[in-house]
């Protein structure tokens, strides 16, 4: 079969042996420390104190405007484009605040992999979704970058799906599909961290189950923070929950714990549904 691949490249006939990937070293927690974000004359994020799991799933939820996907952007400086934003206070990553002068921006992104609410394929081909990050790292041999692709592919399940039309144009690819390659495309430059905003709020309920199931494997070797709407979703796959509000870390916990017995009475409203 023509898959659009040099004709050195083996094609792998077995699953994927997911120790070919980059094994995680044990990385300290991420640790936020009296993180406040202001855009313009709005207090968005207010004192905000928190300590992340390392190789774990940790959810964070809470109503709409509450500073949910705030708080994400600040692990990755993604605020930085925005001039009006002021951020003081400390996330540390690997032991590091990555808001100390000097910082190189890029070296932080490259560390965090982050899956948007909406698959944003590149305009491009499937093959050189999963390739464009390697390449900009330096990876250049056809046959190096050739297996990438495939392992990556092959680790998000969709490989048996499209090995025969790799070189075909990435929008042609379901949304599910398209999601599933944009997770692939973060993966192949190695981050030691996935974030995701609202990852599967674009998705149907099968590729919604596919995406959770990936990220449950992903966990024994990445930290993974997710921001979700969906209660059910923070139950059935999150290690640990983040409750906020109105910019506050109201309540936070191992997930068992948060849902079965919560210690705020703000917590106990928004579980039951009082507000949303």
């Amino acid at each position: 079969m023509n898959n659009g691949l040099a004709k050195e490249t083996p094609i792998f006939q077995e699953p994927f042996n997911q120790t070919i990937l980059r094994k995680v070293t044990a990385t300290p927690a991420i640790t936020i420390k009296n993180l406040n974000v202001r855009i313009g004359d709005n207090h968005i994020l207010n004192d905000v104190n928190l300590t992340i799991p390392e190789k774990s799933i940790t959810c964070i939820i809470g109503p709409s405007g509450c500073g949910k996907s705030t708080l994400l952007k600040t692990l990755n400086r993604m605020h930085d484009e925005t001039p009006e934003v002021k951020i003081s206070g400390e996330v540390l990553v690997d032991g590091s605040n990555i808001y100390n002068a000097g910082v190189e921006v890029i070296d932080v992104r490259k560390k965090m992999g982050l899956l948007a609410q909406r698959p944003c394929p590149l305009p491009m081909s499937i093959f050189d979704n999963v390739a464009y990050g390697p390449r900009i790292h330096k990876l250049k041999r056809r046959k190096a970058l050739n297996q990438t692709v495939i392992q990556y592919l092959q680790y998000v399940g969709l490989w048996d799906e499209v090995r025969g039309r790799v070189r075909t144009s990435a929008s042609r690819l379901s949304i599910g599909q398209q999601q599933r390659l944009c997770l692939a495309r973060g993966l192949a430059i190695e981050p030691e961290y996935i974030l995701g905003d609202e990852a599967t709020s674009a998705l149907d309920p099968i590729s919604t189950r596919k995406i959770e199931e990936l990220f449950v494997r992903l966990k024994e070797k990445y930290t993974i923070i997710l921001v979700t709407h969906t209660l059910r979703q923070a139950r059935r796959i999150s290690d640990n929950v983040i409750f906020m509000y109105m910019g506050k870390i109201v309540e936070s916990g191992a997930t068992e714990e948060f849902f079965n017995n919560p210690k705020e009475q703000l917590t106990k409203d928004y579980l039951s549904g009082s507000f949303s």
